[in-house]
């Protein structure tokens, strides 16, 4: 059934909301897909922060329209599917990596990025990428380590020198 011109609209600007506010989109085309596999891939798209879409690729152009996303725009043919992430970058990666494991039909085309597009191939790429608290334990990392170094530094001679001690009473005793 046809989208009447206010329906249209109603979805062109519900995307343009989510497109404006997502981090990434992948796009994949669904063709040979069952209901109960997209049905099950909605459900982990809800808990991963991913909001998935099947809209027309017309409509969706016009969404991204003014976006980070526009960037996607030139490449939209078939039936496809677009996921956008929310919370993290990777989400609709990993969510499109897991399932295509599963249904051999999901073939992602594309994915967008801070302006980008970048193909398929880099799809494992952007599914390694860590979420928020990932991404803040390397921090913390990265900014507890020269403070570590640092007291292990100013404890080194004092251990050196307990263990040269050590030494020297262990060979008295032996002699």
């Amino acid at each position: 059934m046809a989208l009447t011109l206010e329906q249209k609209k109603a979805v062109v600007a519900e995307v343009s909301d989510v497109a404006a506010d997502a981090l990434s989109a992948v796009v994949a085309e669904y063709r040979g897909m069952t209901v109960d596999q997209l049905t099950d891939m909605r459900q982990k798209a809800r808990s991963g922060g991913v909001v998935l879409k099947v809209v027309k690729n017309t409509l969706v152009r016009r969404a991204v329209a003014g976006t980070e996303l526009e960037c996607m725009a030139d490449q939209l043919t078939g039936p496809l599917l677009y996921a956008f992430s929310m919370e993290d970058p990777g989400s609709a990666a990993r969510l499109m990596k897991d399932f295509s494991k599963e249904a051999e039909h999901l073939n992602v085309k594309l994915i967008a990025m801070s302006g980008q597009v970048y193909g398929a191939g880099d799809l494992d790429r952007f599914a390694s990428l860590p979420n928020r608290e990932q991404a803040l334990a390397m921090l913390l990392g990265v900014m507890k380590a020269p403070v570590e170094k640092f007291v292990r530094t100013l404890a080194e001679p004092h251990t050196k020198m307990v263990r040269t001690v050590a030494a020297i009473k262990e060979s008295k005793e032996a002699a």
